[in-house]
């Protein structure tokens, strides 16, 4: 299953006209003359910790990429535009912490035989960063509930796969048994933008956070934002953000509808990087009901 999200607006830091002469274009003298270009580049990121911490290594130093913009303009010719603007977002996207770009390339010498006052082309590129959540309900209509969620969360995440559902007996006080699922996906949100999202899924569809461990209406976790195995999972413990899940390790009704979700899975626990596979191993399959129910 497929489906595509978008993200909502994030924090920004913008750079306007950085300028510096290239060689870009399809004609001779264009190549061998150089011109004037400039450039507006807007990074959309996360910059609480930033700015919470006044704390440099939580942002993107400026400098630096403008440096860099300046390096691309007077670097290896381009015939488009179009081209250098696609560089300088890629470049852009490799700065951590940036999980969008808008990109305009400006060319306001263009050899275009009329009056006028600037070429410009603009672009926007997303990072986009695998993540898992896991999903449960044991009150009112638990299928139709996790349905809703799904559709939800459908708007900030680009949805790959969606375990069937499980039944699993519930931990902690007496209640009804659940119904789980966990979906797998990409997105182009930091961390704590994505679990404001999943929360606000929660509030609107009924969800009260009154007894731990409790019966509720719909639970939605974020196990994991990035890859364990590139080195490039988000890891953090504060008040209001761990990840990756702490528990998610020791929880058969999360790993379990995972596996099925992706048998390829891989969880950060501690200093090591698991395979899914081996924690279903370690945790077993008790209190984990296959019904093989789609969403």
């Amino acid at each position: 299953m497929m489906r595509r999200g978008i993200a909502p607006q994030l924090d920004r830091i913008a750079l306007t006209e950085v300028s510096a002469t290239g060689y870009h274009g399809v004609l001779p003298e264009e190549k061998e003359e150089g011109q004037e270009f400039r450039v507006d580049v807007t990074l959309h990121l996360d910059l609480n910790r930033a700015a919470r911490e006044d704390d440099l290594t939580q942002t993107v130093n400026y400098a630096d990429v403008a440096a860099g913009i300046v390096q691309r303009i007077e670097g290896p010719s381009f015939d488009l535009i179009e081209s250098l603007a696609d560089r300088i977002a890629a470049d852009a996207l490799d700065y951590p912490g940036v999980y969008e770009v808008d990109v305009t390339v400006h060319k306001p010498q263009a050899p275009i035989p009329h009056p006028f006052a600037d070429v410009t082309v603009s672009m926007t590129r997303r990072r986009e960063i695998p993540v898992v959540i896991a999903m449960g309900a044991n009150l009112g209509d638990r299928h139709a509930s996790l349905i809703a969620a799904i559709e939800g969360i459908s708007r900030v995440v680009t949805i790959t796969t969606i375990a069937p559902f499980v039944e699993t007996d519930p931990v902690g006080p007496e209640q009804p048994v659940y119904l789980n699922t966990v979906l797998t996906g990409t997105t182009s949100l930091p961390p704590r933008a994505l679990l404001a999202e999943l929360h606000g899924i929660e509030a609107r569809l009924g969800r009260l956070r009154e007894v731990r461990w409790g019966p509720r209406t719909l639970d939605l976790d974020l196990i994991q934002h990035g890859d364990p195995r590139r080195n490039s999972d988000h890891q953090e413990h504060a008040d209001d953000l761990t990840l990756p899940h702490p528990r998610a390790h020791e929880r058969a009704f999360v790993l379990v509808p995972w596996l099925r979700a992706d048998p390829s899975a891989v969880l950060r626990v501690g200093d090591r990087v698991v395979p899914v596979a081996d924690l279903v191993e370690t945790v077993g399959r008790a209190g984990v009901h296959e019904i093989d129910q789609a969403p």
